[in-house]
């Protein structure tokens, strides 16, 4: 279930929070955001074509710093990243940089992963009519999952699609390196009446133990995924408000 924390329920070394966050916010709360923004990720929304993508955007940039700020217990704006040689950003050098996090958004709404020393991706996809997943999985997926698709009746095709795709993103945006691992590389589940897991990695017989997975639905017509280093986590799940745990 999604529930607004307190502030003391956070900064907790064994778990894993994943913050649910609405876009389509008022425009006092995005010129809050738009301030806490860098230049740069002000560039990038402002190359964005359509008005909706710029202002969903900033909602979900603003909201990834203003989350990483209360476990920084500093202002949104004093949020700083790095970025990794595999493009994954991570927060500046600092005790601080220990959080580890990822942000995936779609339509109007994101999620945020955060965890303490522990790598982690999370991803969200939402669901909408697909154009020949079959199609799509035998270019991308792997054999067995393609298989499972396959196998599935019609009407359940294009959820168990997006079930494996955000499974998948989320282990590679766990693991930093981009789509240098493709995605036909490596098995995860995607049967609705299997628990989320990652089955096998070509070449890499131990990887699935390195990593725990886990199925989020976090709307209606959404689905997502989040993965996360070493043994399961506990998992909590929280409902992003604007004006809670400000520190500034």
């Amino acid at each position: 279930m999604w529930i607004c924390p307190s502030d003391d329920l956070l900064r907790q070394p064994d778990a894993l929070h994943i913050w649910r966050a609405a876009l389509d916010v008022g425009p006092e709360q995005r010129a809050r955001l738009w301030h806490a923004l860098e230049a740069d990720e002000r560039r990038r929304a402002e190359r964005l074509r359509f008005e909706v993508l710029r202002q969903r955007f900033i909602a979900a940039h603003g909201m990834l710093r203003d989350v990483l700020s209360r476990y920084m217990a500093v202002p949104p704006e004093s949020v700083r990243f790095a970025v990794r040689p595999g493009g994954k950003p991570e927060l500046a050098s600092g005790e601080s940089a220990s959080w580890r996090f990822n942000l995936s958004h779609s339509g109007a709404m994101a999620l945020v992963a955060v965890a303490w020393r522990r790598e982690v991706g999370v991803d969200i996809e939402q669901l909408r009519p697909m154009k020949g997943p079959l199609d799509i999985a035998a270019r991308f997926f792997a054999p067995g999952e393609v298989a499972a698709l396959r196998a599935m009746p019609p009407e359940q095709i294009d959820a168990a699609f997006f079930r494996c795709w955000t499974r998948k993103e989320a282990y590679v945006k766990a693991l930093g390196k981009g789509l240098s691992l493709g995605l036909e590389k490596f098995e995860v589940t995607l049967d609705p009446h299997e628990p989320a897991a990652l089955r096998h990695v070509v070449d890499m017989p131990d990887e699935p133990r390195r990593w725990w997975m886990e199925h989020l639905e976090p709307g209606p017509d959404y689905l997502g995924a989040c993965v996360c280093q070493g043994r399961p986590a506990r998992l909590h799940l929280w409902d992003w408000r604007l004006d809670l745990g400000e520190t500034g």
